[in-house]
């Protein structure tokens, strides 16, 4: 039988899986229509910003089954359950979207030394209406990451604002084109739009990497704290404390603090969980207690015993 948690483990976000259900829809039917609007135009702009539409729905896809994943309880193997999916995914989205960027740089090149015709306006005509179904998917997920926490959610809104900067550039670049005759203004948009497409990449890549490393997360302060816990009535020390992300807004703290014998232990445990909940909202974390006189930690319990007897 599993063991019991206090903490379940699991995320339901209701609104999140609504919102990627719609904008799964949505940019599954664009993209079918911008490759094939890309390939009649031979406009690579267009066909650059509907490799990011597929990456999109790869992205939107696996921030789909992440939350699918994120319901199901923990078991005796995955303890904390299945939320770092979530931040799994969100990796991969983003290497994907830094590779499809390489291969833009790559085409933009070969066609600014061998600039190709293209019908710019099938181009301008797809483009308008992928910048309109941007809009409304930016405006969604925009509405669905502020109710919810979720880091798929967020990389897929990067994703859409840069398919809306997208869809904008290749709707300036058909003008001016148009205008012009000049037919690398083509490329040049389309490496415009792969340096968007590299910038969000990297930035999910950065984000996703942060929480895989188990590194502090940026809205908490370590040494603000451990001097919190320090307050604490009972407690003369803390030390070896870890904090860590398992998913967004999933918190884990872990700390060995001297206790004074003379406080009711449990008293002093309560006090610490309180004091995290309370001011700091981390409501998972494992406390030892722990006496400095029989477990000393090295020269760091020397240290501590040397400072206590000469305040003493």
């Amino acid at each position: 039988m599993y063991d019991y948690h206090h903490l379940k483990h699991v995320k339901e976000q209701n609104t999140s899986k609504k919102t990627l259900w719609i904008s799964l829809g949505l940019t599954f039917f664009f993209t079918i229509v911008e490759i094939i609007g890309g390939i009649m135009s031979n406009s690579l702009a267009l066909l650059s910003d509907s490799a990011h539409m597929i990456s999109d729905v790869i992205a939107l896809g696996l921030s789909m089954l992440a939350i699918y994943l994120a319901t199901r309880p923990p078991d005796a193997r995955y303890t904390f359950g299945y939320l770092r999916f979530e931040i799994i995914a969100s990796f991969l989205n983003g290497l994907a979207l830094c590779l499809i960027s390489v291969g833009i740089f790559i085409e933009g090149i070969r066609r600014f030394i061998t600039p190709e015709q293209i019908e710019f306006k099938l181009m301008l005509v797809i483009a308008s209406i992928g910048f309109i179904v941007n809009l409304v998917l930016t405006l969604v997920l925009s509405h669905s990451a502020h109710e919810e926490e979720n880091l798929g959610v967020k990389s897929a809104l990067w994703h859409f604002i840069g398919d809306l900067l997208s869809s904008l550039g290749v709707i300036i670049s058909a003008v001016l084109i148009y205008f012009t005759g000049l037919y690398w203004f083509d490329p040049l948009i389309s490496i415009v739009i792969g340096i968007i497409i590299f910038i969000g990449g990297a930035k999910i890549i950065k984000e996703s990497y942060l929480i895989l490393m188990e590194s502090v997360p940026d809205r908490f302060d370590l040494d603000e704290i451990r001097h919190a816990i320090a307050e604490v009535e009972g407690v003369e020390d803390v030390h070896e404390m870890h904090l860590w992300a398992v998913s967004t807004g999933h918190y884990s703290l872990t700390a060995h603090v001297f206790t004074d014998d003379k406080i009711q232990p449990f008293c002093i445990i309560l006090g610490i969980n309180e004091t995290l909940q309370n001011n700091f909202g981390i409501t998972h974390s494992t406390i030892q207690m722990e006496n400095a006189n029989i477990m000393p930690h090295g020269e760091y319990g020397k240290e501590f015993l040397k400072n206590r007897e000469h305040h003493d």
